[in-house]
């Protein structure tokens, strides 16, 4: 599924399409922007001491869309930006191969660099597209960091996609053991647990 707002190029690839990187840099080349920034995301062969065979990405693909439309404009508003284009694929992605792609030009560097940077934080924090990663030895659904961070920063303790209307004092324990998503945290609220 593809899409184009204000110079801005949003895919989502369905299985078994690889991410053509010079297609993206070519949207976003421009006589005006003497910079381009990129970040490619890439499957790695190992994680954690476990060999990894490939990633399967699944998404809303709707809504993903629609958010990582909603990151480009908000990396609009806060850079001057000349032409942005990310892709996403979905299905299997083999060791080496990439995922995600984003590219953004600008006429200095530091906007687009900033951009780049903010676009990939967003989408790992935000964008409905989940990720399984799949070892010799077995398979695992994997929570990034970024999102766990922003549950944390919308003081989402209720479980679901909307927050509680009413105020709640939480109590956070933080463990010193990192995980594959960041910190284990254990949440006290009121009378229940979870961790």
């Amino acid at each position: 599924m593809a899409e184009t707002d204000n110079n801005d190029l949003v895919e989502i690839l369905e299985e078994n399409f690889p991410i053509d990187l010079v297609k993206y840099i070519n949207h976003v080349k421009a006589t005006q922007a003497g910079a381009i920034s990129t970040f490619s995301g890439t499957t790695r062969d190992t994680f954690d001491g476990k060999t990894v065979l490939e990633l399967r990405y699944e998404a809303y693909v709707p809504m993903a869309v629609r958010c990582l439309k909603t990151i480009c404009l908000s990396a609009r508003s806060s850079w001057i930006l000349h032409s942005i284009a990310i892709a996403h694929r979905l299905g299997s992605v083999p060791v080496g191969e990439t995922s995600v792609f984003i590219a953004v030009s600008s006429v200095h560097r530091a906007d687009s660099l900033d951009a780049c940077k903010f676009m990939i934080d967003e989408l790992k924090a935000s964008v409905p597209i989940w990720k399984k990663e799949v070892y010799t030895n077995g398979e695992v659904w994997k929570e990034n960091s970024e999102f766990m961070d922003r549950r944390m920063e919308l003081g989402n303790t209720g479980g679901g996609c909307c927050r509680r209307k009413e105020k709640v004092e939480v109590e956070v324990e933080v463990e010193d053991r990192k995980s594959c998503c960041g910190s284990k945290v254990k949440v006290n609220n009121g009378d229940s647990e979870t961790s």
